[in-house]
């Protein structure tokens, strides 16, 4: 065996010599393998090799994370805010929307355009007729054919049912308000409105009983604990309007093309109206939490960067601990190139492989982010305060792309200064430090 190695050593030595060994050789990848290997004398350089590498493993993982749960709440809330309240938004100018039935049937025709619902806003107190206490709520009058086509409230019944929502004077209310007024299907509920009936000592209040025909739930508190749907002929009888509607909620194919819709739907209006959509109504709210998803990004990138410098320490110390070996390789005629290269895939080593750790890592617990929240924090999701009934996760690939090309530069980066100072140690200094 001895002999073999002599061999060997011989082999390498004359391919030094003659300057034919390739760049990254198999050689070098063993000799930066060995170095990365826990020793009596260099045990506390693998000990900062393994933070380093746990460190960038955690860094990915986080970033991944944090960044599909932010994606997963604007995705989340626009397609509950969007999908109760409609994509774009038309409201009278110069005349009342008596003519309702007819505008909304042109905007429905518009391409691009889904359904285009007229709607009768109010506010008023709910009540029931059991006692306790009541609440403040947001009616809207709609008509049983078009409450069917929002998906939020059609899909989400709890109780009851939405057939024959026309017929009577029952309502549709969220599951929330429901349970705060502790009413359900088939109950009595009391609605009270300010805008009554004209009289000569001014307008009086008006107060009526309605059946609880369904109850909904979208998964959003605020809508769920505000929303009361009644028939549009009623809501306009309840709140005084002459056969008019408040607006008209136009639901389009894709969000995102409201821009280039305003000039079609403005065309089938065929008269002067305002044109508001989901994202004038809610830039305050979807402006926040952008600004929060980047600066969450700068801050967890810190934790990458804070290991990759511990890449550099750990290999300066290797550096210093491997010194002598160094000086035994440029004897051997190895080149400053060929230890530039044993170093710079140590610390590669480290960064690519915590890199591809918090990969995986991240991917797995954002795929089971709601069986995680379920099993270790029950009760420490509250609904009422974040909108939400649980944690939403979406991931991006491009953003994860960019995650991990990015950890993989820094720790590439972070190898070159201490690459560079093997690279330049005199092998007379080598012996001497070692």
């Amino acid at each position: 065996m001895a002999g073999a190695l002599t061999d060997r050593l011989a082999g390498l030595r004359a391919r030094f010599r003659r300057g034919s060994t390739p760049p990254f050789a198999g050689f070098e990848w063993i000799i930066a393998g060995r170095y990365l290997r826990a020793r009596r004398r260099g045990g506390g350089v693998s000990v900062v090799a393994f933070f380093s590498l746990l460190g960038i493993t955690l860094g990915v993982a986080t970033l991944i994370i944090v960044l599909s749960v932010m994606n997963g709440f604007r995705t989340e809330l626009l397609s509950k805010i969007v999908g109760i309240n409609g994509h774009v938004f038309v409201s009278p100018i110069d005349k009342l929307f008596t003519d309702y039935a007819d505008l909304s049937e042109r905007l429905s025709k518009v391409a691009g355009v889904r359904a285009a619902i007229p709607l009768v806003e109010g506010q008023a107190f709910a009540s029931s007729p059991f006692g306790g206490a009541g609440s403040g709520v947001l009616v809207r009058g709609i008509r049983g054919e078009d409450l069917t086509k929002i998906g939020a409230i059609a899909d989400n019944i709890k109780g009851g049912t939405l057939e024959g929502f026309d017929d009577g004077s029952g309502v549709a209310l969220g599951r929330r308000l429901a349970e705060s007024l502790g009413v359900q299907a088939g109950d009595q509920l009391n609605l009270l409105t300010p805008k009554g009936a004209s009289t000569p000592f001014g307008t009086a209040p008006r107060t009526k009983g309605y059946t609880v025909k369904a109850i909904f739930e979208i998964g959003m508190t605020e809508f769920d604990s505000t929303f009361v749907f009644m028939p549009l002929s009623e809501a306009q009888a309840f709140f005084n309007r002459d056969a008019d509607v408040s607006l008209i909620e136009i639901y389009l194919d894709n969000a995102e093309t409201v821009a280039a819709m305003r000039p079609d739907l403005e065309m089938a209006a065929e008269r002067p109206v305002l044109l508001t959509d989901w994202r004038q109504r809610n830039r305050t709210f979807f402006g926040a939490l952008e600004v929060e998803r980047n600066v969450m990004f700068l801050i967890l990138s810190l934790i990458v960067v804070v290991a990759t410098l511990n890449i550099i320490s750990g290999l300066i110390l290797l550096v210093r601990d491997k010194s002598s070996d160094i000086a035994i390789l440029r004897t051997m005629g190895a080149t400053p190139g060929t230890i530039m290269r044993v170093f710079l895939i140590n610390g590669a080593l480290i960064g690519v492989v915590g890199t591809l750790s918090g990969l995986a890592l991240g991917v797995l617990i954002t795929m089971n982010i709601k069986g995680i929240q379920r099993v270790l924090f029950p009760s420490a999701w509250d609904p009422t305060v974040r909108f939400l009934a649980e944690i939403p996760a979406e991931m991006n690939a491009n953003e994860i792309t960019v995650v991990v090309v990015t950890s993989i530069a820094l720790s590439l980066i972070a190898t070159l200064y201490p690459s560079w100072r093997a690279a330049r140690l005199d092998p007379v200094q080598a012996l001497r430090y070692g």
